[in-house]
């Protein structure tokens, strides 16, 4: 048995980090849509229709326990299709933490950092009517930062300057106020973190949900699935193939090993 982790890149590599804390006796499959990379410019359809397609081939060429979509744009657009699709198989999305960062304010003033498919996202939008009508939630879509996060990840450097300018929206000040939490509503943005802190005009709250996925994943599984392992190691796949030096790199130092094909 095996679970894997999807994400449009590398960002999911948090979720494989905090799976492996709760989860340490899984088989781990990571699977990047890299060819797809990043979701951010496709059209939803589109995207959605290539989610099928690609979740079907997963499906029937891995044969997972459980799937954990670590990508906020492919959850609040995709999930519910695949559900649909493949009932008998186990899905765990990722959703903007909305819900804690409104429990956690005391300012009232909260930003959701987040790709632009996820900020138009209806789904996004019925969170925040939901569990933070009571808040002023400013959502912010960086159409750039993923990819700084990606480009970080495999080459070790980063354009601060247009880091600072990506969150530079997510900081408000209204009526003697000032917004206490970002969500992070992108697997990808954790990695650089440490540099928003530091560009930050403020401090705030950061909030990750790479733990409470990895949680939820696990309150899932049977309790004899958290206990067995077969004895192969954890693989990554890129759709595009095999994987580049710096990836290959980036892949070996979190565990894993890139497989030689892809999924396309």
């Amino acid at each position: 048995m095996s679970i894997v982790i999807f994400d449009s890149g590398f960002g999911g590599l948090t979720v494989l980090r905090e799976s492996r804390v709760l989860m340490p006796a899984q088989r781990y499959i990571y699977v990047a849509d890299d060819a797809g990379f990043p979701y951010g410019d496709w059209e939803e359809d589109a995207l959605k229709e290539r989610m099928l397609g690609l979740f079907g081939k997963i499906i029937d060429r891995l044969h997972p326990e459980q799937i954990v979509i670590a990508c906020n744009t492919a959850s609040t657009l995709a999930i519910d299709a695949l559900r649909e699709k493949f009932p008998n198989l186990m899905f765990v999305g990722t959703v903007p933490a909305i819900k804690p960062a409104a429990e956690r304010t005391r300012s009232g003033l909260v930003s959701v950092l987040a790709t632009p498919g996820t900020v138009k996202r209806q789904y996004t939008r019925d969170l925040i009517r939901e569990y933070a009508a009571k808040c002023h939630v400013r959502m912010v879509g960086s159409k750039d930062l993923a990819e700084l996060a990606e480009n970080y990840l495999r080459d070790g450097f980063v354009d601060e300057a247009r880091v600072e300018a990506e969150i530079a929206p997510c900081f408000v000040e209204k009526d003697g106020r000032r917004t206490d939490i970002i969500v992070l509503a992108c697997t990808h943005y954790p990695f650089l973190v440490n540099r928003m802190r530091k560009m930050a005009p403020w401090p705030v709250d950061w909030i990750d949900t790479s733990e409470a996925i990895a949680r939820r994943a696990v309150s899932l599984l049977p309790h004899s699935a958290t206990q067995l392992r077969d004895d192969k190691p954890d693989i990554a796949i890129l759709t595009s193939g095999n994987p580049d030096f710096p990836t290959e790199r980036l892949l070996t130092g979190f565990g894993l090993v890139p497989a030689k094909s892809g999924l396309n």
